[in-house]
């Protein structure tokens, strides 16, 4: 080869490395631009991670501080339950050093039978008054429709001894709870039981023969035999019961079959007016001990039980109304005096003025000289004209 054609080479040879590193220097630089893809994406990556990771950071920082202040709250509605069942504590223990058990009122067959004994051995005998009342019902002076509250059978009344003005609401024949109003006026006004207080017995009552007295609530109980709880209206115990002494007993009236005793009080204190399965014609009479409740005597009265709506006593005598199955004019046409001072035959027909059904329970306050009635849902208040025995 010719020195001419190894100069026309040199250019060739040379040109071939040129291109070769050329091709490399652009594979170099496509992985490197992937790899700064790779790391810029692996930065996204992280930088979101690390968000993220914060962002759970602080929740849980925050679940754990509100999980810390309602274990701190717990914490201290139960200091504060310990503290108030403690201090409840030593008010029951206090209540107690303070007020008797309630007395047992499980029914004593032996004292019982001790009671109807002596009752009997008395049965019919004269009455001693205990004060020199000698007043009847001549007839009734007014009448009063008060409102209409409750069931069509019930009985409200005032402390019948007491200066008190609270009313006293029995709805229903059948309860546990009485309602207490505090005055004349809110009664009046009220229009539903929620504005009254409320007295949660510890035995339900039944009928309508109730009486408060002298700030004790005496109620009829029904477990078997019939009894008399004596309950404190102050500290709202049972003081005192005792099983009626009477067997067999039936409705009292014969308008008002819920009822089987009635307590009533006048001036002389308290009356229980029943009837039993052997006299069923005609109720009979009991003159209670307030303190005891022990039955002091015992009268069969003449006065039937048949088309009878309610009872009352004034002054020792038994006034019994009566009506017509089919809703009349209510009358008192049965009296029957403890004492002997007033025959039957002479005493006054006394007539309630027409209104609307039967008297399911009356009550009379021998302090105010009226009777508080209940007659198919609705209050009335029949103001008496009174009286003396010897001018019938």
């Amino acid at each position: 080869m010719g020195p001419w054609r190894c100069l026309l080479l040199l250019p060739l040879l040379a040109a071939a490395p040129r291109a070769q590193q050329q091709q490399f220097m652009e594979y170099v630089e496509r992985r490197l631009a992937l790899l700064e893809e790779r790391i810029a994406q692996w930065h996204d990556q992280s930088s979101r991670y690390s968000t993220e990771l914060r962002d759970f950071k602080n929740q849980v920082l925050g679940m754990l501080e509100t999980a810390e202040k309602e274990r701190e709250a717990l914490r201290a509605e139960a200091e504060g339950a310990a503290a108030r069942v403690d201090r409840l504590e030593r008010e029951v223990d206090y209540l107690e050093t303070q007020n008797p058990a309630p007395p047992c009122v499980e029914v004593d067959e032996v004292l019982m039978e001790k009671q109807a004994a002596t009752a009997k051995q008395r049965k019919n005998e004269k009455y001693t008054k205990l004060t020199d009342c000698s007043d009847t019902i001549a007839s009734v002076r007014a009448m009063k429709i008060l409102k209409r509250f409750g069931s069509a059978a019930g009985l409200w009344t005032k402390d019948a001894a007491g200066s008190s003005e609270k009313i006293y609401v029995f709805d229903g024949t059948a309860n546990d709870t009485v309602y207490v109003f505090p005055r004349m006026r809110e009664f009046t006004l009220f229009s539903a039981t929620r504005r009254a207080a409320r007295i949660k017995l510890p035995y339900p009552w039944v009928g309508t023969g109730h009486l408060v007295y002298g700030g004790y609530l005496y109620y009829i109980r029904q477990q078997g035999p019939f009894q008399v709880i004596k309950f404190d209206l102050a500290n709202k115990t049972v003081v005192d019961s005792s099983v009626f002494p009477a067997e067999e007993q039936i409705p009292v009236f014969g308008l008002s079959p819920f009822t089987y005793i009635e307590l009533a009080a006048d001036e002389e204190g308290i009356w229980a007016i029943y009837a039993t399965k052997e006299n069923e014609k005609n109720m009979c009479l009991a003159k209670l001990d307030p303190d005891s409740l022990d039955i002091e005597q015992m009268w069969d009265t003449p006065c039937p039980r048949e088309n009878a709506e309610g009872a009352f006593v004034v002054c020792g005598a038994l006034h019994v109304a009566y009506n017509t199955r089919l809703p009349s004019r209510s009358r008192v046409q049965c009296v029957f005096d403890v004492s002997g001072t007033l025959p039957p035959e002479e005493a006054s027909l006394v007539y309630f003025p027409k209104r609307y059904g039967s008297h399911s329970s009356m009550k009379y306050s021998p302090r105010e000289r009226q009777v508080y009635a209940w007659d198919d849902g609705y209050q009335i208040i029949y103001r008496m004209e009174m009286k003396k025995k010897l001018e019938v």
